[in-house]
């Protein structure tokens, strides 16, 4: 699916839902900043939530539990040296890279928990499975896939929330990923002839224990809310592979508008730099920038729009469905490397 069609559909079913819906609240201004003043944080409201392509962004009230899955999917292609797109083909040298990556999917489940011991702290866990596939060009014009697939990195750790003041909170992210996702994959390659492990980008872990500490913030008005995120990534020491991934950190902001007391949509700019791995895995050394530590590297900038959707009567009251698609608007990558395409997250979320 182009990423065109994804932005038209998600727009044509924000039409249709608001058109269904009996609890519009377009009647008012909606981008007024006098509707900012003695608007109490809600966190039942419809946007209380960031977008869901968003992790860690809002806590619970003592006692509540919350289940979410997410799935998500990302289109890699094509390659890129710096800022600039080159093609597969152009890349390839007897003397040099041999096979290209053409093009990757990867597919998430992500499986969520929640639980609020008090008030001002929430514990969070995130379990991954992942399926992850890659095309390959090589240098006498055949073509081949590998493929990897399994659990990733489980994640968990704590929402510590910093204050809640009239129509804004902030709270801490300190979560941590323990490597339970494998770094040993293999697969066949037909130009080796046998099984070899694969590149980086296949194997489906960091293989070392991270830090991933962070903050958020959130502020609602009467139409519409925002909100501010920045994570980070420190990997601690170096996997049994002999490489650590490189440490990023990512700069989120969003707005949301609410259309209803069901309904809202969101646009949200993301910003992400990563650095080359660490050390070297001596049993990956194929011919291709996948294998080369130094070409791991790179930053990227975001565009997403989005739907939050909540049920608010029937048998489903009090479940959330939403989605959420983006586009690259800039990257420039150690390369040659593969770009982003294209990315989407759909997700439910319940608490109790």
């Amino acid at each position: 699916m182009k990423p065109f069609s994804i932005f038209s559909t998600l727009l044509l079913i924000s039409t249709v839902a608001l058109q269904a819906g009996d609890d519009a609240s377009t009647k008012q201004p909606i981008l007024d900043p006098k509707d900012c003043h003695d608007v109490p944080y809600d966190c039942h409201r419809v946007d209380a939530h960031a977008p869901i392509g968003v992790m860690g962004d809002h806590t619970h009230h003592a006692g509540e539990f919350m289940a979410s899955y997410r799935y998500m999917f990302m289109q890699m292609r094509p390659n890129f040296v710096g800022s600039s797109e080159v093609s597969a083909g152009s890349q390839l040298s007897p003397t040099g890279f041999r096979v290209m990556p053409q093009d990757m999917q990867t597919e998430m489940h992500m499986f969520g928990l929640m639980y609020a011991p008090t008030d001002d702290l929430t514990l969070a866990f995130m379990l991954p499975q992942i399926d992850k596939s890659m095309q390959h060009l090589v240098i006498n014009g055949t073509t081949f896939r590998t493929n990897t697939n399994g659990v990733g990195d489980f994640k968990f750790g704590g929402l510590l929330d910093i204050f809640e003041e009239g129509n804004s909170k902030m709270h801490l992210n300190l979560m941590m990923s323990a490597p339970t996702g494998s770094t040993t994959e293999t697969g066949f390659v037909p130009p080796a002839g046998r099984v070899v492990r694969l590149p980086y980008p296949m194997q489906l872990g960091s293989g070392t224990w991270d830090l991933k500490p962070g903050i958020t913030y959130a502020e609602q008005c009467r139409n519409y809310s925002w909100g501010a995120q920045l994570l980070g990534t420190v990997r601690l020491g170096t996997n049994d592979e002999g490489y650590s991934l490189g440490d990023d950190i990512t700069a989120n902001l969003w707005g949301a508008l609410k259309l209803s007391d069901s309904l809202s949509t969101s646009l949200r700019l993301s910003a992400t730099s990563w650095g080359d791995i660490d050390g070297r895995d001596p049993l990956i050394a194929l011919p291709v920038p996948t294998a080369r530590p130094d070409l791991r590297g790179g930053e990227r900038v975001d565009l997403f729009y989005g739907i939050n959707y909540l049920f608010r009567k029937g048998p489903l009251s009090g479940h959330r469905l939403a989605v959420e698609a983006g586009i690259p608007l800039h990257q420039d990558l150690d390369g040659p490397q593969l770009g982003m395409d294209w990315m989407m997250t759909v997700g439910w979320q319940k608490a109790f």
